[in-house]
């Protein structure tokens, strides 16, 4: 069995209960648990909650939240306490920001756990100069049989020769991809992720996927140029509206 399922953290520092930010007058959360619905129907679909405000938006519209502890370290752990109830075989970790997240996204994720992949993430191409530089926009450099190689907040690899003038299309082709917070599991694997102590490198970049690789397994990618837009500010929203607008 396959599941999908959305760790949901009322908590955000940056934007303070952003999954609750009413958006053309719905909750983020809700506009993620119905794009879910339209492009993935037939794939179970399950949010991870810490709260009961979370839990009674979801359930009153008719979606299925698991409630689990408040004091995960991170989203896989809660991840994995949700699976404990649910029981899939496989899991696919979509964010509960992400309110573009696109079937063809998933489909390549479970794709790649047929294909036998203990752990799979999506990244697309950056194509901006500015977007490579943001800390805020993780990049990951892969290997040529396509497992990730380092994910970085800084921008790599580093243009040694002309850091200060290289422009957009450098950006464009370079071997470096902004990574998706979208993940796979085989539930297994997730278990023994989950055991694992906190990384060195983890602790530094604030990535907890670098646990994986500081402790040598891998981690495979796949490519997509389908948009996303994650909601982490309150610039993102205005970005989000702007879309739906731009759409009609």
């Amino acid at each position: 069995m396959l599941a999908i399922i959305a760790p949901a953290r009322l908590a955000s520092t940056r934007f303070p209960e952003k999954l609750l930010h009413p958006i053309q007058g719905k909750p983020l959360v809700l506009w993620v648990a119905e794009r879910l619905e339209a492009e993935v129907p037939d794939i179970a679909r399950y949010f991870a909650v810490d709260d009961l405000k979370i839990e009674r938006v979801l359930r009153d519209a008719g979606f299925n939240a698991i409630m689990t502890r408040a004091n995960h370290r991170c989203g896989t752990d809660r991840l994995a306490e949700a699976n404990e109830t649910i029981g899939a075989d496989a899991i696919i970790n979509v964010q509960a920001d992400e309110p573009l997240v696109a079937g063809g996204q998933i489909r390549a994720l479970e794709a790649l756990l047929k294909e036998g992949a203990s752990m799979a993430t999506l990244a697309t191409s950056f194509t901006t100069r500015s977007d490579f530089l943001d800390p805020n926009q993780v990049k990951v450099v892969i290997s040529q049989e396509g497992q990730a190689l380092y994910f970085s907040r800084a921008p790599i690899p580093y243009n040694r020769d002309d850091f200060e003038n290289f422009d957009d299309a450098w950006v464009t082709e370079a071997p470096a991809y902004r990574h998706l917070g979208l993940y796979a599991y085989q539930a297994d694997f997730l278990n023994t992720y989950c055991a694992l102590p906190e990384g060195k490198l983890e602790a530094i970049e604030k990535l907890e996927q670098l646990r994986v690789l500081e402790n040598g397994y891998s981690i495979q990618v796949g490519l997509t140029d389908e948009p996303s837009i994650g909601i982490d500010t309150a610039e993102d929203v205005d970005a989000f509206e702007a879309y739906l607008d731009k759409k009609g």
